[in-house]
């Protein structure tokens, strides 16, 4: 069933108008007819089944049905990814979106390469803000997680304190594992996740974050790419702590 927005708050019964460039997609893309289902999600994240009313490629109307349940985990997960090269954010964008994570705040960090800053870092954002918003739609999840501007390390670490846990995932972590970590930290409910860039966390910038009370961990024995360790840790943090499973 395609899943769609619509404009402000919905309640059963009543007739809703798709977005614009919604409207667009389900006329002249998915060729679309009236009293077909859908999905929709109206301005507070709330999630309908539908049926389309009328459609047009300026307008399509959709009269909701029954309320369908909430899909948003019981955790909340933010990454704090370092800036990697090319386009290694948008698939880490899109991934986190299905898992279900809140926010994603790209870092620059000791050994990022790329650097986005003033327009280029809020043109990046809007881009991934809106991978996000597809991605959602294509898992039926009502809420997109926020995509934040680039941050800097200062920026990251006053932002640290508001989680009920710290993971660090880096390859040069010894001892802990996340189940262990979960062992210690059965009731966390707000967990940051904090991924190096391609050339890692610095052992500096990992001691900072451990001082803050950060948990450095290892996810194997083997090394993973930026974009594989992103979607591996919270793929196991929904695991542990939240609905994956």
């Amino acid at each position: 069933m395609n899943s769609f927005y619509i404009e402000g708050c919905g309640a059963t019964g009543e007739t809703a108008r798709l977005l614009s460039e919604e409207a667009r997609h389900a006329a002249q893309v998915l060729r679309l007819r009236p009293g077909e289902e859908v999905c929709v999600v109206d301005a507070r994240g709330r999630r309908f089944s539908a049926v389309l009313e009328q459609v047009s490629r300026e307008d399509c109307a959709v009269r909701l049905g029954e309320a369908l349940p909430d899909n948003e985990p019981p955790v909340r997960v933010t990454l704090y990814q370092g800036l990697p090269k090319a386009d290694k954010l948008d698939f880490i964008a899109q991934k986190l979106t299905e898992l279900g994570a809140a926010r994603i705040v790209p870092v620059k960090m000791e050994r990022c390469v790329v650097k986005l800053d003033g327009r280029d870092g809020e043109k990046r954002r809007e881009r991934l803000q809106k991978i996000a918003r597809e991605a959602a739609k294509q898992c039926k999840r009502a809420i997109a997680p926020e995509i934040c501007a680039p941050a800097g390390w200062k920026q990251l670490q006053d932002a640290l304190s508001s989680h009920d846990l710290l993971l660090v995932p880096w390859e040069d972590a010894s001892g802990l594992g996340m189940k262990a970590v979960r062992e210690m930290n059965p009731g966390a409910r707000d967990i940051g996740v904090v991924i190096g860039p391609e050339g890692g966390m610095s052992a500096a910038e990992v001691e900072a974050l451990a001082a803050l009370g950060a948990k450095p961990l290892r996810l194997g024995p083997r090394i993973l790419r930026t974009e594989t360790a992103a979607v591996t840790a919270c793929a196991l943090a929904m695991l542990l702590w939240g609905d994956l499973g």
